[in-house]
């Protein structure tokens, strides 16, 4: 079982290296392919009806997602970014969640999702002026369809929400028209579940019946608190006190993923209401590039939990059930080196915005009191022009 108790009165352990009974899973840690059984059934169609190019193309974005962290990962450590947010065990989490998304949806992230985003065609560059320091965002929102990163701990959730209730409002949900009816998802981390905007976001969602699929991505840790530390029950189970589903996936396979993902967001846009999925997965890095996770946790439990990588897992998969040649892995693996060269240039090429633009899109329409301060601003650099040294 995922959870037990040390002592009848003593806290909660849970394991997390067990996903139990409930996990929805189609591919194992060996790449094997599993039969369908009770737990699975509702999602088998979904995976059963993927073809060879659909597999590959997924394992394509979780290499591509993870060369584009390491690259965040190195730049920050050379000192061109401030502050960088591993995804790496979570790739097949995030590649399979977005994969599931449709034209119309819309996603909410924390500020790990680097993989959704590069799914949802953000380019690293734009990615990378939040943590450079140049941007309060990068992106198109709308274009993308993918809000930008919040960095207030679990507060997406609540926009998520009123976003889909907006939805609801402007009648694009349940109309039967697929260039009409939209979905919203929402991601944040286990540590997310104990914020008090995650919970109110449940609640409203669950009352109004909105069109929104809540993400969790349980890594293990919530900085550095294990789940122990966090609450008694998983993330899926919870969801039945709001009064909605939830569901326990394997964040490490990639088609489980997909398929939950895609099951629940078809019925959010079907007018079917919210559904809570917890990807039970890993944090194999750090928290950021600013925590040591030696510092809380055992070298060991990292080890048994690389032995689940999600790459390594297709990989063995595709190559097992013929699904791709050793040539293709070959092929991606350049495609990466190639990607990662250019989003260093892109990186090293961000030019430093202009220090008046801070005020830039702070009010909608004008604001007195904000131009005297952008005024008294411009005045106070211009004052040390020709200054020298």
């Amino acid at each position: 079982m995922t959870e037990s108790r040390t002592t009848v009165n003593g806290p909660a352990t849970l394991d997390i290296t067990d996903g139990g009974p409930d996990l929805i899973q189609f591919v194992d840690a060996t790449g094997k392919r599993l039969s369908t059984n009770e737990v699975n059934e509702r999602y088998a169609p979904v995976v059963e009806a993927l073809t060879s190019a659909d597999a590959r193309s997924m394992y394509r974005d979780m290499v591509m997602a993870r060369r584009l962290d390491a690259e965040g990962y190195a730049l920050q450590r050379q000192g061109e970014l401030g502050l960088w947010p591993s995804l790496l065990g979570q790739e097949a989490a995030q590649v399979g969640a977005a994969r599931a998304m449709g034209p119309k949806d819309y996603a909410f992230p924390g500020y790990r999702e680097h993989g959704v985003a590069y799914v949802r065609g953000v380019q690293p560059a734009q990615m990378l002026r939040l943590f450079r320091g140049v941007s309060h965002g990068g992106w198109d929102t709308e274009k993308h369809r993918f809000h930008l990163y919040t960095i207030v701990i679990g507060n997406q959730m609540l926009h998520a929400t009123g976003y889909a209730m907006g939805i609801q409002r402007d009648h694009a949900v349940a109309t039967g028209d697929p260039e009409r009816d939209a979905a919203v998802i929402a991601f944040t981390g286990d540590g997310g579940t104990s914020q008090g905007d995650y919970n109110e976001a449940l609640n409203f969602a669950a009352v109004a019946n909105a069109p929104v699929v809540f993400f969790v991505q349980n890594n293990g840790y919530a900085i550095s608190e294990p789940n122990s530390r966090q609450f008694r029950i998983p993330p899926y189970q919870r969801a039945k006190g709001f009064g909605l589903p939830g569901v326990r996936v394997d964040g490490n396979d990639v088609l489980a993923t997909y398929a939950v993902t895609k099951v629940a967001m078809d019925a959010a846009r079907a007018g079917e209401g919210p559904t809570l999925i917890e990807a039970f997965t890993y944090r194999l890095g750090a928290h950021t590039t600013s925590d040591d996770p030696t510092r809380y946790r055992d070298a060991a439990e990292v080890d048994v939990w690389k032995e689940k990588d999600p790459l390594l897992r297709m990989k063995a998969f595709l190559l097992t059930r013929a699904h791709a040649e050793r040539s293709f892995f070959d092929e991606v693996d350049a495609e990466a080196d190639d990607f990662a060269a250019d989003m260093r240039k892109q990186c090293r090429e961000i030019p430093d915005p202009e220090l008046p633009t801070m005020f830039d899109h702070v009010y909608a329409e004008e604001h007195k009191p904000l131009e005297r301060e952008r005024e008294r601003f411009v005045s106070y650099v211009s004052s040390f022009e020709g200054a020298g040294a």
